[in-house]
């Protein structure tokens, strides 16, 4: 049997070569810029801009501390996930570093398992998308709206990996644009600068309950809420692979992450919550973010933010649609499964693409199909699937450092602050929040489900490994 430190065949994307073979490699089209858009304008999802009204719902003001602390541990996993990938870039990313350090059964397990949370992704993005485009064209089907943003990134995606880039680079300036645009208009009327609207205080800070006015309760549930909504950022990595120069560009990318976590999560949730009672309706009704603008007094708020909503959506389901083939591709040609899906043509793993796609169209047919019971059964499948990642890249890390540091400690060009101290505090912090799931019923059903996919995956990542041993 293979030990755990057994040299798997090395992914495609991290050996690229050179030999101008585009129909055997993936190609390195994403241009340093395209990579640094990616990196920032993918911590700005609609998870933000509509999800975190929940949050707040349920926490209160204290989500500002919900969001602090579950973005200092993604800063956590993205500078361990960083010190890896600038060391041994791969299009398979913390799948590769999974199997090199752990064994093959736990590169397949999480190669998998982000697989499955992408493609469904894909088809709850498409859902959502489609929900849009219905409030402002209500005669139009919204399967339609499903079938034709499906069928574009999917053509774009077949296509040449730099119009993903490019599709991410002007998506994610238009993401960027807007939260900093709210973040101005937002300091501006908290120091009472903006006409007509007088600086609030800390009336809605200290009023309405207090600080914590759910009190602890509230707060765990505003913690589970934002450590989901950083989900995605992942894909950095894996797109990094396929750039010109990866190290430089996996490094460049996760360091400058660092400020944007704390700028646009932390700081834009202090700013809903300094200028609108918590337990406002509209906050969790419409959207923490059209709630403070219409307070203000910004004409056209709501659709301003449907736009830029609608862009955030479209922007994930073009980043999930370009991970999940290329986490595809990687795992095929591991051995790790079908090998059709490896095939690549013009530097595209077309059927990878394809085959991703087909997934998460199933996902959007099962939503019509089996609403509550199928589809819900997929979505609780993943609930907590981006906690199991951190779980493995936090692993990964203390395996792979070490062995640098014996081998090849030229390559740690991106270190991980304060080794080992900081990977083990992840890791505790990771499990803690698995144990603060089961406190709530559906966290519990969601925490259930994804455990099932992981012991299953686990186990025919293991029986492979004895077969080939």
């Amino acid at each position: 049997m293979p030990t755990p430190t057994a040299q798997p065949t090395l992914d495609p994307a991290s050996q690229a070569s050179g030999s101008g073979d585009e129909g055997q490699h993936l190609s390195h089209g994403l241009k340093q810029r395209h990579l640094s858009m990616i990196a920032l304008g993918g911590v700005i999802g609609a998870g933000l801009f509509v999800g975190s009204g929940s949050g707040i719902a349920a926490a209160g003001p204290s989500i500002v501390l919900a969001f602090a602390g579950s973005g200092l541990l993604v800063m956590l996993v993205m500078r361990m996930l960083g010190e890896m990938s600038a060391a041994r870039p791969a299009s398979g990313s913390f799948s590769v570093h999974a199997e090199r350090e752990i064994g093959p059964w736990a590169g397949m397990a999480v190669g998998w398992i982000f697989w499955t949370l992408l493609c469904v992704g894909v088809g709850a993005e498409a859902i959502g998308a489609s929900h849009v485009m219905s409030g402002w064209f209500p005669g139009i089907p919204l399967w339609v709206w499903v079938a034709v943003f499906m069928g574009f990134f999917c053509a774009t995606n077949l296509a040449a990996v730099k119009n993903f880039g490019e599709f991410e680079f002007w998506f994610a300036a238009v993401k960027v644009t807007a939260i900093a645009a709210f973040l101005v208009i937002g300091v501006l009327a908290i120091c009472g600068v903006l006409p007509g609207t007088p600086a609030p205080g800390t009336a809605n800070l200290t009023g309405h309950g207090g600080f914590f006015p759910n009190g602890s309760t509230g707060l765990i549930t505003g913690l589970l809420a934002s450590v989901f909504a950083y989900g995605g950022l992942e894909t950095v990595t894996i797109a990094a692979a396929e750039s010109k120069d990866p190290r430089r560009s996996v490094a460049t990318a996760v360091r400058t992450s660092m400020w944007r976590i704390a700028l646009f999560y932390v700081g834009s949730m202090a700013v809903i919550v300094t200028l609108v009672p918590w337990n406002d309706p509209s906050v969790k009704g419409s959207g923490p973010y059209v709630s403070v603008l219409n307070t203000l007094g910004i004409p056209g708020a709501g659709q301003l933010m449907n736009v830029v909503v609608l862009i955030a959506l479209l922007s994930a389901m073009n980043a999930n649609i370009y991970g999940a083939s290329r986490m595809a591709h990687s795992l095929v040609e591991r051995g790790q499964g079908p090998k059709l899906l490896a095939r690549v043509q013009g530097g595209v793993p077309r059927l990878a693409v394809l085959a991703s796609s087909a997934f998460g169209f199933l996902a959007v047919l099962l939503s019509y199909w089996w609403p509550t019971t199928v589809f819900t059964w997929l979505l609780n499948m993943v609930g907590a699937a981006v906690l199991v990642v951190w779980a493995f890249i936090a692993v990964a890390q203390l395996r792979m450092r070490r062995r640098l540091e014996r081998e090849a400690p030229e390559q740690l060009t991106v270190r991980m602050w304060l080794f080992p101290y900081l990977t083990w505090v992840a890791l505790a912090a990771i499990v803690a929040v698995l144990a603060l799931m089961t406190a709530d019923a559906d966290n519990r059903i969601q925490l259930y489900f994804t455990a099932g996919l992981t012991v299953a995956l686990s186990a025919l990542g293991w029986l492979k490994q004895r077969r080939s041993a």
